[in-house]
């Protein structure tokens, strides 16, 4: 009897065994359905996040603003920045609108799940449109904070560039890769709840670790295809600076690399986040 025992396997057979599979198709077909819950969420956040607040979508503009006069009275003294002819206010406030964007959008995304356990287990829908709202959430956000960008060019008198219509590319890349990371966050938030203490010091980190405050050519030049790669958000301000201040367009080299990432690192953290999807319930 015991060796019959000892001899049994651990588990259940290979044919019984659940695989999640993830159809992508099926997937965002699922996901389109849900785009008016993804709606309905982003504007549920937007209400609860500045209804009781004294100044409302003014906080919107509250956190670049400082963040630009703050290094515009130290960077732009202390250290020898290279603005190209620019204003260094526009020139770190034009950086700061995807940066907080990405930050905004990754730091209330990594929380979505957890904080709408209650919904989750009550409502049946694709998990992803938590962190999508979030996302969606953060553009609103950013699209508020950058008519004060109109209102620094009117003040400065420097006018945007022709080469601006460069801004929609860029734009998708930044989306795409907040997205992403986004997603991952969102899922992995629920499995490591110590990734809510450590996300925020990751993300004041990575503002001085992004060419927010400075320019990339600080960055040595055999290194900025890595950089780009690993820090999508890099060539997408790169890029802004020099379409909207300078006149040139983006660096195409850097540019494509921080595509190719942001597509890469969405196509991984969503196959990553649907195969965890069917967890998050039993985890929390």
């Amino acid at each position: 009897m015991t060796e019959e025992v000892a001899d049994r396997p651990d588990g259940p057979p290979p044919e019984l065994r659940f695989r999640r599979r993830v159809g992508f198709r099926s997937a965002l077909r699922d996901l389109w359905r849900a785009r008016e819950l993804i709606r309905s969420l982003t504007e549920r956040q937007l209400r609860a996040r500045y209804k009781q607040a004294a100044l409302g979508l003014a906080w919107a503009v509250i956190t670049p603003l400082v963040y630009m006069v703050v290094f515009t009275l130290f960077f732009s003294r202390v250290a020898d920045v290279d603005t190209g002819g620019a204003p260094y206010a526009l020139f770190s406030y034009i950086a700061l609108l995807p940066w907080t964007f990405f930050s905004t959008g990754v730091s209330q995304a990594a929380l979505s799940l957890v904080s709408n356990m209650s919904l989750l287990n009550k409502v049946s829908c694709p998990r992803e449109v938590f962190p999508l709202s979030s996302v969606a959430g953060a553009g609103i956000d950013t699209a508020i904070a950058t008519l004060v960008l109109g209102v620094l060019f009117i003040v400065t008198g420097y006018a945007p560039r022709a080469t601006s219509y460069w801004v929609p590319v860029l734009v998708v890349i930044g989306v795409v890769f907040t997205t992403a990371v986004s997603l991952v966050m969102a899922v992995l938030t629920v499995y490591l709840r110590d990734l809510r203490h450590v996300l925020p010091i990751f993300l004041q980190v990575g503002l001085f670790a992004t060419p927010v405050a400075y320019g990339i050519e600080v960055v040595p030049a055999d290194l900025r295809g890595l950089y780009s790669a690993l820090n999508p958000i890099a060539p997408v301000i790169d890029g802004l600076r020099r379409c909207v201040l300078e006149g040139q367009a983006p660096r195409t080299g850097l540019v494509v690399i921080g595509a190719v990432s942001s597509l890469v690192q969405l196509i991984a953290g969503y196959r990553l986040f649907k195969r965890l999807e069917t967890g998050i319930a039993d985890v929390a």
